[in-house]
């Protein structure tokens, strides 16, 4: 008896996102905050996926949890350059490698401090897709991951199909 392969990933595409406005609801009677954060556009770039996200298409809403980790939780339509429109769905968490790091991160998104280094913190995410039958069906049926880095306006992941 064998047993599973070995995982395999094959790069797909890389998204870069540019924010537009944000708000908040702090303190829910949950026990967290949420943020929405909705998208002006983005990029859609790599050699299974190419196109872009449509401004005003989506957002994410966050849970901010009491343990530092923000879980995402975003929705947003991609156009392909061929015109076929993909939902994508994209759940993942952010927190930061040391205490500190989460604090200097909302100071440089929301105020003047310093850039954070991708290094001290983990921005990943599992997307799922909604699209028709034709050339991008792909995606309904691959485990999909993302690797993020964190921009001041924005965020861009690296998508990896598991094979």
């Amino acid at each position: 008896m064998t047993g599973p392969p070995e995982v395999q990933l094959e790069y797909a595409f890389t998204i870069t996102l540019e924010f537009g406005d944000i708000e908040t609801l702090p303190d829910l009677t949950r026990g967290f905050a949420r943020g929405a954060l909705y998208l002006k556009g983005g990029e859609v770039s790599g050699p299974r996926l190419n196109g872009r996200v449509l401004g005003g298409s989506g957002g994410d809403w966050a849970e901010f949890r009491p343990d530092g980790t923000v879980a995402t939780d975003a929705r947003y339509m991609i156009e392909a350059d061929d015109g076929t429109h993909i939902l994508m769905r994209n759940r993942g968490f952010l927190w930061g490698r040391t205490p500190d790091v989460m604090p200097r991160m909302r100071e440089w998104m929301f105020g003047d401090g310093p850039q954070v280094d991708d290094s001290e913190f983990y921005l990943r995410a599992a997307p799922s897709f909604e699209v028709g039958p034709g050339p991008h069906d792909w995606l309904t049926r691959h485990v999909i991951v993302g690797i993020g880095s964190r921009q001041r306006l924005g965020n861009t992941f690296r998508y990896h199909a598991i094979l």
